[in-house]
């Protein structure tokens, strides 16, 4: 939450005037605005006020050169259609009372300096935490908007005022301290909204004294402790509407409304009567009703649409003086808050918390609903969860929208986006230079979306180089970063999967080597606000044509053969992760993984030469429940398969691209997060590492490299709880440089994954970032 006491601290005034005092009804002597050469008053349309600047005065023509000291001073003269800027600083005024008025197509703007715009420097603030002031007033006038102002009120003094006050509307003003917000004596369509509250002596925001139309929408409101202290209190003030708004009490009611305040709309707020902690509020719980609505104010009334607190120890609901303990009751009673929900409004997310019922679940149609959330942020989709909301089903219940959210997964291939041999995806058929890059464009073509991609999915490979090197695969237009996605030695063809952030519609490819090389790219899938969602399942083994596991008999796949594997435990799939190898290949070839049930695509998952072993990580989508291994090659090989996880359309766990960001080279002294001296990972040891983001990871996204090995074997990547997997991430030949990406579980306790060396020499490991799975 943006402090209100902080924001303005750097660089304010440059000399405080203490002494000049001035009072908006006390301005006669204050000079009209600027007059043209020929005697008639110019069309000034913008006042200025600037407390820093030395040369300021009150009784100047409020000009940028000269500006007015107090914003007293220029509310005295402002007419319809001026706006006040008033810059950054500390104005300690004592009475400022507005009470001119504008017009409906013309009215006055206060505005202070907006902080979610760029250049924001600090807040216009009235009064100060050393000199809280008199608040501001709106008494009487029409026709008035205030913008981006913070008000630190003294005691007994509000920090917003509107008395009598029609069409006049405050965004983003702010305050702390004082007796709150109060719209009274009758005043009219007032809008209250975007704003943080706090520290009131009573209510934090009061509607009374008959006004009507009042709308209090998106704000961040936080009560103190007691039974007099609600977040929001309208007392006579029909057809209020209380709209979006995040309130938290400390044990104090949440939304109440009492006296003639027939007509309401309370909607879209997330209640919290008690404390952001998990206790209840003990020998307070009586005063932590979440919504309240007296007799006299029922009729016509709506409330719906809201997610009250269940931890604070008092019934979320009292409606015309009866208490109802949950939300069916209440419904059941009276047909009121069909849509509600009485549960946490914190986002906090896990595999234990229970579904978050503020996110995707708005109704936009209510009134008094901003476009955007209290700093402008637009609504996204959270593809975790259901859009059950009105309108576009993605607007969030209370001020705040989240953004934290994830992707998702949708397989489209695998199809062939790039192959510097035959000039796909490049204008000609060229081998990338030494040093070169290449950019790709991902988005718009192969079936892949042109808007609303965050990451794909390809199966990188590096063919005819011609000096040993390596790949890097980043986001276009970002730093190339220190990450490599796969390594060669001249004259081999190395694949590797990889999933990367996409950037302006393209991913970039730069040959870290002496020499040319030829790029090969098939798309598997991408990333976006739709999809399938992940399933850590790993690692498992499903295949091994040697044992035989997941085939009836164990026997090599012959020469241009197909075997089809049922993907079992993954009810629902639409696409699994599975960690490949081969092994025992009579001959050279590659290996085509691809869904069930068609012909075999010209794409290629991973590239071999004759007896060796290679491993890479495949994504493919699943057809009838299988998916389908393509032996292109004149001879026999033998497959492995472990599976890393499936997705499908029911789930909680989103993908979070990011990087590819180096975590650990045991090469070099490693400091973060904590430090380890350079230093190879030895023979059937094992190295911990950091990785993956988001509030709760459930996998990581790694690209793995081995350099180094005194002896051939192979590296098991795991979450580290319970025994070693009888699986494998990679395979190495002694003095080998072999990377591939591996999809692993993060030990959810300490946020690790483990890398064991199961081999009789030591190994250096190089790990790089992708992304991360996570609740």
């Amino acid at each position: 939450m943006h402090s209100i006491r902080t924001s303005i601290r750097t660089g304010l005034r440059t000399r405080l005037r203490t002494a000049l005092v001035v009072g908006a009804t006390l301005l006669g002597t204050v000079g009209p605005p600027a007059v043209g050469a020929g005697g008639a008053q110019a069309a000034v349309t913008t006042l200025y006020v600037d407390i820093t600047s030395a040369g300021c005065a009150d009784g100047g023509p409020g000009t940028r050169a000269v500006p007015y000291c107090h914003v007293a001073a220029a509310a005295a003269v402002a007419g319809p259609g001026q706006t006040v800027e008033i810059a950054r600083g500390e104005y300690e005024e004592t009475d400022l009372t507005i009470t001119r008025s504008g017009t409906a197509g013309s009215p006055i703007t206060f505005r202070g300096p907006s902080p979610y715009e760029p250049g924001y420097g600090g807040s216009a603030v009235i009064g100060s935490s050393a000199h809280p002031g008199g608040g501001l007033t709106v008494r009487g006038a029409r026709y008035v908007v205030f913008e981006y102002l913070e008000v630190e009120a003294a005691a007994g003094r509000p920090v917003v005022l509107a008395d009598g006050a029609r069409d006049v509307s405050f965004t983003g003003v702010s305050g702390t301290g004082g007796t709150g917000v109060r719209v009274t004596g009758g005043s009219e369509r007032v809008r209250y909204a975007r704003a943080s509250v706090h520290g009131a002596q009573g209510p934090v925001v009061t509607v009374d004294g008959g006004s009507t139309g009042t709308v209090v929408s998106t704000n961040s409101i936080i009560s103190s402790t007691g039974e007099d202290h609600a977040s929001v209190l309208v007392d006579s003030a029909p057809n209020t509407v209380v709209v979006g708004n995040s309130t938290l009490g400390s044990c104090s009611p949440g939304i109440v409304l009492t006296g003639a305040s027939v007509g309401a709309t309370v909607e879209n707020n997330a209640v919290n009567a008690g404390r952001d902690i998990d206790s209840p509020c003990d020998t307070w719980s009586y005063r932590a009703t979440g919504i309240t609505v007296a007799a006299s104010a029922v009729a016509g009334t709506k409330v719906d649409y809201n997610v009250v607190d269940s931890r604070s120890g008092g019934t979320p609901y009292k409606w015309a003086g009866t208490e109802y303990a949950d939300q069916p009751s209440f419904t059941a009673a009276g047909g009121q808050g069909a849509h509600d929900f009485v549960s946490p409004t914190t986002f906090w997310r896990g595999p234990n918390e229970p579904l978050n019922h503020l996110i995707d679940s708005a109704d936009e149609n209510a009134p008094g609903m901003l476009a955007t959330d209290r700093q402008g942020r637009t609504p996204v989709d959270d593809p975790t969860l259901p859009n059950t909301g009105t309108g576009h089903g993605t607007r969030d219940r209370g001020a705040q929208e989240f953004l934290g959210v994830g992707s998702a997964y949708t397989p489209a291939g695998p199809v062939r986006l790039l192959d510097t041999r035959s000039a796909i995806g490049v204008p000609s058929a060229q081998a990338v230079p030494a040093g070169g890059t290449l950019d790709l464009a991902v988005t718009g073509v192969a079936g892949v979306p042109a808007t609303g991609v965050t990451a794909v999915t390809m199966t990188v490979t590096a063919t005819e180089p011609t000096r040993d090197g390596d790949l890097t695969v980043y986001p276009h237009g970002q730093d190339r970063p220190g990450a490599s996605t796969l390594n060669w030695v001249a004259g081999r063809t190395v694949p590797n999967q990889v999933t990367v952030p996409v950037k302006d519609g393209k991913v970039s490819f730069y040959n870290h080597s002496g020499g040319t090389v030829h790029v090969i790219a098939d798309l598997a899938g991408y990333y976006g606000v739709t999809g399938e969602l992940f399933h850590p399942q790993g690692p498992t083994r499903v295949l091994d044509t040697r044992a035989p596991i997941g085939v009836p008999q164990a026997r090599a796949v012959p020469a241009f053969g197909t075997l089809e594997l049922p993907v079992a435990g993954a009810a629902g799939a639409t696409a699994v992760t599975m960690n490949v190898t081969v092994t025992e290949p009579e001959q050279d070839g590659h290996l085509t993984v691809y869904p069930h049930g068609g012909a075999a695509p010209d794409t290629s998952n991973l590239n071999w030469t004759a007896g060796r072993t290679v491993a890479n990580l495949v994504t493919v989508p699943v057809k009838d429940g299988k998916v389908s291994f393509y032996n292109r090659s004149g001879g026999t090989v033998h497959l492995i398969a472990d599976l890393a996880g499936h997705h499908s359309a029911e789930g909680r766990i989103a993908f979070y691209p990011g990087g590819p960001t180096r975590i650990m080279d045991t090469r070099l002294s490693w400091g973060r997060p904590y430090y380890r001296p350079a230093g190879t990972v030895p023979a059937w040891g094992s190295l911990t590492v950091f990785a993956g983001a988001g509030s709760y990871p459930a996998s990581a996204t790694l690209n793995v490299t081995v350099t180094e090995p005194g002896a051939a074997g192979h590296l098991t990547a795991y979450s580290g709880v319970g025994p070693v997997p009888d699986t494998s991430t990679l395979n190495f030949e002694a003095g080998q440089t072999v990377a591939n990406q591996a999809v692993v579980p993060v030990d959810p306790a300490n946020r690790t994954v483990v890398l064991h060396n199961a081999s009789g020499a030591p190994v250096h490991l190089v790990v790089d970032d992708s992304g991360s799975e996570s609740y």
